[in-house]
């Protein structure tokens, strides 16, 4: 006989997992959120990594107490299952003032950079009705907006995608607001962007441009020639890295650099290079037609004793010496001192207004630099100075520094920004 005190189980209970997950797929997040507190095995069903593929998050932009709860739930879930990701849609529905459009590119920015960090599954991102063209858009917070999107692919495969996403932007119905292009480790390490007939096509599209960052391996003839003749009227400032991994041994003539400067003659180039130290890489690189303003140079600790940073200091960094404004220095030079070259160098730059620099030099350095500026034979405004030492106690060091502070305290007060230290590399 049945125990008629025996509780009786739902047939729920004895669903298969493929049916309940399939049941699952038809609810609301609110919905599956409250599913999943019955009991441990629906909870596990709400952790299928197949109901959360695939999301839509939809900002409205005269939201209504539904629409804001919608919206919350949407990120929640997002940020909660964001591992099993696939295909993530977002749209802008009326954007209709500018605080608006600011608090969305401020969610996307903190949402994108947890989709960079956290998933490894994504395979398309769409946003729909973005208008980017209309008043609501704040200048500022469009071009931040276009820079996180354009940054976010960190894991692009090939040539073309990056290009389809640039080529995206030249949809818009005013594109004089592009003034500003960061593709700076946009494309993935190795590709020679420079040979590309995609990316000069892409890059002919935008007129006006006034700043745009990129590597070096996007440097060609063909894109000198493009920039010269659709924002030679506006381009100001070209930032240059070139990192030791990315292919930078392309022939770019100085006839082409001395054209565009011709014809921008508003023109600053800065460049960033990253161990890539070698005097005759360098010296293929910093040709004289270019106007250059500001140059860093970064070893990242790399430390070779075949490698020497004096020919660079003397032969070729003074080529600018009557237009570098800012330089950046961060050598390993435990092999080799410098003092009289940097210092050589530095007076010969009439116009360097920025000094910064790691490397291994003695204390005195700083005295004899000092002195020269006392005597207005340079006329920097920033001296940041990171004094490399291989002994542990840096206190004699410091004791010395302190003096020649007290030395030209009227001077350093009066007119630098002033900061230097002895650092022990050990």
């Amino acid at each position: 006989m049945e125990d008629d005190n025996e509780p009786e189980q739902s047939c729920w209970a004895h669903l298969p997992d493929v049916c309940l997950r399939c049941v699952f797929h038809w609810l609301d997040n609110r919905d599956r959120s409250w599913a999943a507190l019955v009991c441990r095995r629906w909870n596990w069903a709400l952790y299928s990594g197949s109901l959360w593929r695939s999301r839509t998050i939809t900002f409205y932009g005269r939201s209504s107490r539904a629409h804001t709860l919608e919206l919350q739930s949407a990120l929640k879930c997002v940020k909660k299952f964001i591992k099993y990701l696939e295909h993530l849609e977002v749209k802008l529905l009326n954007p209709y003032n500018t605080t608006f459009t600011q608090k969305f590119q401020v969610t996307m920015k903190s949402l994108l950079s947890h989709l960079g960090e956290c998933n490894s599954r994504l395979v398309s991102v769409s946003i729909k009705y973005l208008e980017l063209d209309r008043l609501v858009w704040k200048n500022v917070v469009r071009v931040q907006f276009i820079k996180n999107l354009a940054t976010f692919p960190k894991r692009m495969i090939t040539l073309e995608e990056g290009c389809d996403l640039l080529n995206s932007l030249t949809c818009l119905r005013d594109k004089s607001f592009i003034s500003e292009i960061n593709i700076e480790d946009f494309f993935c390490l190795h590709l020679p962007v420079y040979s590309s007939t995609l990316f000069h096509q892409t890059m002919s599209k935008f007129h006006s441009l006034v700043i745009l960052t990129f590597n070096y391996n996007c440097i060609s003839d063909e894109l000198l020639d493009i920039l010269q003749e659709q924002s030679t009227h506006s381009l100001c400032t070209l930032n240059i890295k070139c990192h030791i991994h990315d292919p930078h041994g392309q022939v770019v003539w100085g006839m082409s650099w001395a054209n565009l400067a011709k014809k921008a003659p508003k023109l600053n180039v800065n460049f960033f290079f990253e161990r890539v130290m070698n005097h005759d890489h360098l010296a293929k690189i910093l040709l004289v037609e270019i106007p250059v303003r500001s140059i860093s140079l970064w070893s990242c600790y790399f430390s070779d004793p075949d490698w020497t940073m004096r020919p660079t200091l003397t032969n070729l960094l003074p080529a600018y010496c009557h237009v570098l404004q800012k330089l950046t220095l961060e050598l390993n030079n435990d092999h080799q001192l410098l003092d009289d070259e940097l210092l050589q160098l530095i007076l010969s730059c009439k116009k360097l207004l920025f000094l910064e620099i790691w490397a291994f030099l003695s204390v005195t350095f700083m005295e004899r630099l000092l002195q020269n500026c006392a005597e207005r034979k340079c006329i920097l405004t920033t001296i940041k100075v990171r004094i490399y030492t291989a002994h542990v106690d840096t206190s004699e060091g410091d004791r010395l520094l302190h003096h020649i502070y007290r030395k030209f305290k009227y001077l350093i007060d009066s007119e630098l920004n002033y900061f230097v230290i002895t650092y022990p590399m050990v």
